[in-house]
């Protein structure tokens, strides 16, 4: 079994299947996730024989790194791994000194003191993806499996081990690699409440963001559970034909349905919602596309995350250039709706967002 599958209950359940006392759970989470051991060998206040029994039915390493690269600005890297089954996922650590670069900025609504020098991982939470986004490279993967929740969790203590190495920590976590993660509610949503939970690695709920691309259903249910986590939704247009055109999930969800969804997700929770927005030249990024966004958005309190469009081999739409940029922000804010263009990074290594294809060679 998955060490990481394990939440606390669990864990103590195991510990009197095998007749240790309830206090060695609370030990084995907390070498786990305040010291982030990665082996048994590691957890010296374990007696041998727990250690051993350890080894020989739990795994720590869910995945072996097939390679990594890193952005020839040094401020990204992103990191293959490969899954026991074959299945390939990528995630990406990013380093910023500009609060405003980051994406996990644009989504959370909590003070910005101190937001220098972060270290924000993008997660992923399927193999592939079944949502078909035609400018997305997962998308145009196709969908082969969920994620288990100890997968998704492993991915960010092992960026969490690197960073300890170099007396850093993780800031932010963003559910925006590869896959849906209102697809895979269930395991998403346990992989949260381990890294959140107070006794072990306390990572606060403020600090993780989902991205979906409007999953209705399951947005309501996430406003019902009045988390805190962030909420981002994948919007890229204003119209339902044009959505449909780059976004099959517009086909079951319309741009209302998802709107409205966001209504009562901000009736409930009190809490901002982010839009994100790939600037595709000629396509998205006109003042009249802004305009129709503007109104489609007003009342909401909601904020418009955008980033020119980073390019993947299967879809042929180019960037937005920063003058076109900067008139859709502007028209934007003119209407009264808050919006940040953001630095595309790691680009040069596929790292970027809608770039990840979980493939050696890119």
């Amino acid at each position: 079994m998955l060490i990481y599958d394990l939440n606390l209950p669990a864990l103590e359940t195991l510990m009197r299947e095998w007749n240790e006392p309830a206090y060695r759970a609370k030990q084995i989470w907390q070498g786990l996730y305040q010291k982030l051991y990665s082996s048994p060998e590691q957890f010296s206040n374990l007696p041998a024989p727990l250690r051993a029994k350890i080894a020989e039915h739990c795994t720590f390493v869910p995945f072996h790194v097939k390679t990594y690269l890193d952005s020839s600005d040094q401020s990204t890297r992103k990191t293959l791994f490969q899954l026991p089954d074959g299945n390939l996922i990528e995630s990406v650590l990013m380093r910023y000194g500009d609060p405003a670069d980051d994406p996990q900025m644009a989504t959370s609504d909590t003070n910005r003191r101190g937001a220098k020098n972060r270290r924000t991982l993008c997660i992923s939470t399927q193999a592939g993806c079944a949502m078909g986004c035609v400018f997305c490279a997962t998308g145009q993967l196709g969908f082969k499996r969920n994620l288990t929740s100890g997968e998704i969790v492993a991915q960010v203590m092992y960026y969490a081990q690197m960073l300890k190495e170099q007396a850093e920590t993780v800031s932010n976590v963003v559910f925006m690699g590869m896959g849906e993660p209102f697809h895979n509610y269930e395991n998403v949503m346990a992989a949260i409440d381990i890294l959140n939970d107070g006794e072990g690695y306390k990572f606060g709920a403020r600090r993780l963001t989902i991205s979906t691309v409007g999953l209705v259903p399951q947005i309501r249910r996430f406003a019902d559970e009045q988390r805190q986590v962030n909420l981002a939704i994948s919007l890229h247009a204003a119209d339902d034909d044009e959505r449909l055109a780059i976004m099959p999930v517009n086909k079951r969800y319309k741009i209302d349905d998802v709107i409205d969804a966001c209504k009562y997700y901000i009736e409930k929770t009190h809490r901002r919602v982010t839009f994100e927005w790939a600037l595709i030249n000629g396509v998205n990024d006109t003042p009249e596309v802004a305009q129709k966004l503007a109104r489609r958005l007003k009342g909401l309190l909601c904020h418009v995350n955008a980033i020119p469009l980073n390019p993947t081999q299967g879809y042929d739409g180019e960037a937005t250039d920063r003058q076109r940029a900067q008139a859709f922000k502007e028209t934007l804010e003119q209407a009264g709706i808050p919006c940040t263009i953001r630095m595309r990074r790691g680009i040069d290594i596929n790292a970027g967002c809608g770039q990840l294809a979980g493939a050696e060679s890119q």
